[in-house]
Parts: structure tokens; C-alpha cells; sequence
């Protein structure tokens, strides 16, 4: 009995390490905070936000995982801590689990409206081309799934359909900061890439050039952000300051000096910190 508990406890602990639980959490809590914030105070009251928050969830979920199942070679290089397929999980489970959520999370977002499920079907289409061909290549998979992270921000305004410009505004914060996380994820991950094959953007044009890439895209994205706030008078210029520019300048500045693997996983985690600032300055607006 007791070995039975045993099994259960780290087959469930297995299955929230394979889909980033923590990750989800954040999708989840980014989309009530762009409806009640963004919206109206009154959706976080309405069934049809949690099922959509339900189904883009689960769809998440099952991009993790079958991110990692194409990737168990390549982990065991870069992260082997976090190799799950073939350990606690099988290769059988792992893809049963992936249609199971892709499948509810469509049907989810279906009952919702055609829209919606349109955009369900779409991204589970998106994740699994990423992760069986477009992640190797240069530059197009990290924009894959950098326009799949900003869509579930602006799937909320698709459900209601107001076409809210502050909702376009934090959409567009949340597929910049994913395109330049995911940059950095590569060049973090560079040795295992290199070693199957891959042709990301540092193995490609090396790291210094891919660093200056990031750069010209953190630019651009200043830039974009400025323009917008300026077409829509979105919001007052201290927001962008505080919550976006000045922690903008801190990553500029430790990119700027990193040089070994562990400087690129602090600059990856500190991308999602700005992301969580991000969400959290909604809450201001």
C-alpha cells in the first residue's frame, strides 16, 4: 500500500514537472488579470473565462509535453534533471496525455465559439510543428511560440470581443519578452542543440551575433511600445518606466556581460520575472 501511495505521489509529481506546472499557473493567472483589469472587474466572475482559461491551459500542457518527447535526447545533455519521458513517464503515456489535453482544451475552447476553438485547433497544430521541426531552426520557432504566448493574452479580448487596446498593448509586451526569453533559452541550450543537429540562432551566427539580435529586437520593442501608447494613449508613461524600461535596462545590462551557461539561465528566469511584473501592472492601469 505504502509503495502504492509511493508510485502515485511521483507519478503526479513527474506529471507536473512534464508539464511545467508553475508555468501554467502563470498563463492562467495572466489571462484572469487581462479580463478583470483590462475588461471588466465583473468577468472574473463569468464561467466562460475559467473555461477558457481551462482550455488554453491544457493545451499548454500538452505542448510541454510533447516538446519534451521529441526533446528526451537533447535534454539529457542540456537539463537531465528535468528528463521525465523514459524515467517516471513512458514514451506511450506521454503521447496519450498529449492528444487527451489537446483534445479537451479544442473542445473546450469550441463549446466556447467557433473563434475560439479555431485558435485551440491552430495552436495545438503550432506546438506540435514546433517541437518536431520548427524549434531547430533559426529564429522561426522561437517566433512560434512567442505569437502563441502573445495570443493567449489576446484570445481574452477574442472571447468578449471588445476590442480593447490595452489588451493589443500587453500582447504585444508578452510576444516580446517571449521572443528574447527564448533567444536566450538557445543560447543556454547551445551545447545539446549542437550536438543533434539543430540550427539555432547561436549555433548559426554564434553567440555574440545572437546577443546583438536580442538587442536590436529589445530596440524594436521599445520602439513598438512607445508608438502603441501613443496611437491608443493607452497608459501614462510611469507604467512603462517602472514596470517595463527600468527592469528592460538591468537585463540589457547582464546580457551585455554573460558569457557562460549559468548567466543565460538568470537571464532566462529573470525574463519571466519581467513578464510577472508585466501581469502584475494590470492591476494598476
Amino acid at each position: 500500500m505504502i509503495g502504492h501511495l509511493s508510485f502515485s505521489s511521483t507519478f503526479i509529481e513527474s506529471l507536473l514537472k512534464l508539464t511545467r506546472f508553475g508555468n501554467l499557473v502563470l498563463i492562467g493567472f495572466a489571462q484572469y488579470f487581462t479580463a478583470s483589469f483590462l475588461i471588466s472587474r465583473e468577468t472574473i466572475y463569468d464561467f466562460r473565462l475559467l473555461l477558457l482559461s481551462t482550455s488554453t491551459v491544457l493545451i499548454a500542457a500538452a505542448g510541454y509535453i510533447i516538446n519534451d518527447y521529441y526533446d528526451v535526447k537533447i535534454d539529457y545533455i542540456n537539463k537531465p534533471d528535468r528528463v521525465v519521458i523514459g524515467k517516471n513517464i513512458t514514451r506511450r503515456y506521454a503521447i496519450l496525455f498529449h492528444v487527451v489535453l489537446s483534445v479537451l482544451g479544442i473542445l473546450i475552447g469550441l463549446f466556447l465559439s467557433w473563434r475560439i476553438g479555431a485558435v485551440n485547433i491552430v495552436s495545438v497544430f503550432l506546438l506540435w510543428l514546433y517541437s518536431n521541426n520548427l524549434k531547430r531552426l533559426p529564429f522561426i520557432g522561437n517566433l512560434t511560440v512567442a505569437l502563441l504566448t502573445g495570443t493567449s493574452i489576446f484570445v481574452v479580448d477574442i472571447l468578449y470581443r471588445t476590442n480593447s487596446s490595452l489588451v493589443i498593448v500587453y500582447a504585444v509586451f508578452a510576444l516580446f519578452m517571449t521572443l528574447v526569453r527564448e533567444i536566450i533559452k538557445d543560447i543556454e541550450d547551445l551545447k545539446g542543440d549542437n550536438t543533434f543537429g539543430c540550427k539555432t540562432l547561436p549555433i548559426v551566427w554564434g553567440i555574440r551575433k545572437t546577443k546583438g539580435i536580442i538587442y536590436f529586437i529589445l530596440t524594436i520593442f521599445c520602439i513598438t511600445v512607445v508608438i502603441l501608447d501613443q496611437v491608443y494613449e493607452a497608459l501614462p508613461f510611469q507604467y512603462y518606466l517602472i514596470f517595463l524600461f527600468t527592469p528592460l535596462l538591468g537585463l540589457f545590462y547582464r546580457l551585455l556581460r554573460a558569457d557562460m551557461k549559468k548567466d543565460f539561465s538568470w537571464l532566462s528566469t529573470f525574463c519571466k520575472v519581467i513578464m510577472l511584473l508585466g501581469i502584475l501592472s494590470m492591476a494598476f492601469v
